[in-house]
């Protein structure tokens, strides 16, 4: 079990925590990741729901051409009944 004690600071209008990346990579927390946070007798607990909303730029930084059947438009002549 990873543990750390943190400080709650003030954000705007609301606290927060920061969530140190040893555990944010325990919990398996990514960037865009969506949770759901709830009171229980020993505490707040902070659980994954779904799965992260990437940005545009994101997916394409993680796009592999090799891992996805590396498609590629090729020039090899006519197919059909094509007008070029």
């Amino acid at each position: 079990m990873v543990k750390a004690s943190l400080t709650v600071q003030q954000w705007g209008n609301s606290l927060a925590v920061r969530i140190p990346a040893a555990i944010a990579r325990s919990a398996r927390f990514a960037v865009g990741q969506p949770v759901e946070i709830s009171i229980q007798e020993s505490g707040v607990v902070v659980k994954r729901v779904g799965t992260p909303t990437l940005s545009l730029a994101q997916k394409l930084a993680a796009f592999d051409p090799a891992k996805h059947g590396g498609e590629v438009m090729t020039t090899g002549g006519r197919v059909g009944v094509e007008v070029f």
